[in-house]
């Protein structure tokens, strides 16, 4: 079997590209031992597509491609059959089925994937993050994080700070109880980072009492004492008067609603 070299031209990284060629050419016995693969990533030039068909026309080469810039596209098939070289387009008769199917035009935008895939993983850091720095677990995420939730006990810190993670903010959540300075960290970050999750004292102690139910325990427990909520909260307002953060009435509100007005504050403020 003759050397042969098949130049894979991508106005991306040209992975996918280069996956599926390989694929192709081990379908035929030992014809990976006797094939160069050439990857040329990020072609954004017509003089580069002209030079790459010169290369192929010379050595007798298949060129295989994904550009989803039309124009680009066009070139190389064009200067392609000008010269005699074979070619395959990998993606283009796909993103043309699609346009049909679709009834609307595709973006045309190189590396989609690649920044779909960079989203993804934003994501799982910023779940991972709020998992590590959840209920003041480990103070050094305060100075790391995009936003500093504070409040008492059963305020949904935990579901909130889960909830901006998936929007791909990095969380952390700090737990205030009058028996314990908060963290130093929690003074030193902006005070624009930090969110006071505020309630009333009858929503907590209905709140703590279902809790107490729901794990089996008595529910007149010092934990659900209205007394007891009374000087946490005032507690709460007293280190938040020292942060000076805004503050967020969780009373009556669900997760997501506090979550999108969270998430709304921080993007008015980048």
């Amino acid at each position: 079997m003759k050397n042969k070299t098949l130049y894979v031209v991508s106005d991306s990284v040209g992975e996918t590209a280069e996956l599926v060629v390989k694929a192709a050419i081990s379908q035929f016995s030992g014809a990976s031992a006797h094939t160069a693969v050439r990857r040329i990533p990020y072609v954004e030039d017509k003089e580069t597509i002209a030079e790459v068909v010169n290369y192929a026309s010379t050595d007798h080469s298949i060129i295989c491609f994904t550009l989803v810039v039309p124009e680009l596209r066009h070139y190389l098939i064009q200067e392609a059959e000008k010269k005699g070289v074979p070619y395959h387009d990998i993606m283009g008769p796909l993103i043309d089925q699609m346009e049909i199917s679709y009834g609307k035009k595709a973006k045309y935008e190189p590396g989609r994937v690649r920044k779909l895939d960079e989203d993804y993983f934003k994501k799982v850091e910023a779940i991972e993050f709020a998992v590590k720095y959840d209920d003041g677990r480990d103070p050094r995420g305060i100075l790391k994080a995009d936003i500093i939730l504070v409040g008492v006990s059963r305020t949904s810190k935990t579901p909130l700070s889960q909830y901006l993670a998936h929007k791909r903010f990095k969380v952390a959540n700090v737990p205030i109880v009058p028996e314990v300075e908060p963290p130093e960290e929690l003074f030193m970050v902006p005070p624009e980072k930090c969110i006071g999750l505020k309630i009333s004292p009858e929503k907590l102690n209905n709140i703590r009492r279902e809790r107490l139910k729901s794990l089996g325990l008595n529910d007149k427990a010092i934990y659900a004492n209205i007394e007891r909520i009374k000087e946490e909260l005032t507690y709460f307002e007293n280190i938040i008067s020292r942060i000076g953060c805004h503050v967020i009435d969780v009373s009556n509100k669900a997760v997501e609603e506090t979550a999108n007005t969270i998430q709304n504050m921080m993007i008015s403020k980048s």
